[in-house]
């Protein structure tokens, strides 16, 4: 997403660097590219890991990442989508994000498509563009988002389990909604409809950010 705010600090390096380590013998395995998600709540630190896993993974191999984040597939741009959210709380939920069009994309790299054609928020006009993503000699895939825990073309579910009430120095940071009683409604939801896709991890991020293997 254009305009968003990414702020990695050491404790996403930290755990990011013992992702890396364990997934470069799997990803050295295959004879085609290799999908990571990173999931959890709104100010987890999703962005930032995932954004540092791909830094990793370049950083202590020859391999090239690239980074989908979940926040370009949303059916309305921010604003627009936080005023559906106010007529309707209901809209809360996986259907605000084209989903599918994610996991198509993910299929599509895997298969090994050289480029994807794919939206573009741009934050401050409020707007949802479009951009090519060039996937050449690209041969990780991370793909971050609320959401991605439910993808199929995945090879590596990262949970991050860090609830609201955790993550609310995180999104003060970051700066990007206020925080409002009608905000914490919004993620007190999506806690609820995000809290069980921890059972879909393959590798857990603690509350204080320290990594389980969980299926690895």
């Amino acid at each position: 997403m254009k305009g968003d705010v990414i702020i990695i600090e050491d404790h996403h390096y930290r755990a990011a660097e013992a992702i890396a380590a364990k997934l470069l013998p799997r990803i050295r395995g295959l004879e085609r590219r290799y999908v990571v998600t990173v999931a959890g709540e709104s100010g987890s630190g999703k962005s930032e890991t995932g954004a540092a896993i791909a830094e990793m993974i370049e950083k202590h191999s020859d391999l090239r990442c690239a980074v989908l984040q979940q926040d370009d597939y949303f059916v309305h741009p921010p604003k627009t989508n936080d005023a559906t959210r106010r007529n309707d709380i209901g809209w809360v939920g996986t259907q605000e994000v084209k989903l599918d069009l994610l996991d198509e994309h993910l299929r599509s790299a895997i298969e090994g498509a050289e480029e994807i054609t794919k939206p573009l928020v741009i934050y401050e006009e409020d707007r949802v563009s479009e951009e090519v993503m060039s996937l050449a000699g690209v041969q990780v895939v991370v793909a971050e988002g609320t959401y991605t825990s439910l993808l199929k073309n995945v090879d590596t579910r990262v949970f991050i389990a860090r609830n609201r009430l955790e993550t609310l120095e995180s999104r003060k940071k970051r700066g990007r909604e206020a925080i409002e009683p009608f905000l914490e409604e919004v993620l007190q939801i999506e806690h609820e409809i995000i809290a069980p896709h921890r059972q879909y991890a393959d590798v857990v991020i603690t509350r204080d950010y320290e990594v389980e293997f969980v299926t690895l």
